[in-house]
């Protein structure tokens, strides 16, 4: 009786089982069915592209310079002469997150054209002065110059973070374009056809301040400082992956 009974249950279990593997195969969906196909081949190519746009920023640097006896001297001298600098910058209308340190150096200086060995000390304090309106850059260096400043050693012309971005778009949309023109090429030339972009990626970005000068003063009277500013350029490097087949 109970071996009898074993059997059975053995036997409904087993069709229970199959009911349900059927119902979940029924029910399932293969994975297959809505793959998309990959393409036969693929073409890969790196591209260039480029922007300029006018700087609508500049960074100017200059220096105050002092000499002493001793190293006690040359700070004084270039406390005192850094004060009035900056009191004058400000008074033009420069901030102070628009002014920062870049260096500061006081060094021993020896004459070696003297056999005693003459000994004097020499301080520099270099600042750099961020500005927003590139048109007043001439007017910057005259009123540092006028105050207590030594020298201009580098102006540098650039971009806002805003107009960066929409030239480095530019760039990008470029470069995709040199891109596909690349890629339909070697496709023909192959006998295939572009069936869309498999992955594209950035390589680099590189940003070309051709906006470097040197100013400029007028020797006649007390004409203001010329400076003419260069664009700048954005340069951006991609790779591209396309999808191809057999030209139809």
């Amino acid at each position: 009786m109970d071996q009898r009974l074993s059997g059975v249950l053995a036997v409904v279990a087993l069709v229970l089982l199959a009911g349900c593997a059927g119902l979940a195969t029924t029910g399932g969906t293969d994975p297959g069915d809505n793959a998309t196909t990959a393409p036969d081949r693929t073409i890969e190519v790196a591209a260039n592209g480029e922007a300029t746009a006018d700087p609508d920023r500049a960074t100017v640097r200059v220096s105050v310079r002092a000499t002493g006896p001793d190293p006690e001297a040359v700070r004084e001298d270039l406390a005192s002469d850094d004060e009035a600098l900056l009191a004058a910058l400000r008074d033009w209308g420069l901030a102070d997150d628009q002014i920062r340190t870049v260096r500061y150096d006081v060094r021993e200086e020896r004459d070696p054209r003297k056999r005693d060995g003459n000994v004097s000390y020499v301080g520099v304090h270099t600042y750099a002065l961020e500005i927003h309106d590139v048109d007043a850059v001439g007017e910057v260096i005259d009123v540092a110059i006028g105050n207590e400043a030594d020298r201009v050693d580098r102006i540098q012309f650039g971009l806002s973070e805003e107009r960066a971005a929409d030239v480095r778009e530019q760039a990008l949309e470029d470069a995709m374009a040199n891109a596909d023109a690349d890629a339909t090429v070697i496709a023909d030339s192959a006998g295939l056809e572009l069936v869309g972009v498999q992955s594209a990626s950035t390589a680099e970005t590189r940003t070309v301040h051709a906006g470097y000068a040197t100013p400029m003063r007028e020797t006649a009277g007390d004409a203001a400082t010329s400076v003419e500013p260069g664009d700048v350029s954005i340069e951006v490097r991609i790779r591209v992956v396309y999808g191809a087949a057999e030209a139809s």
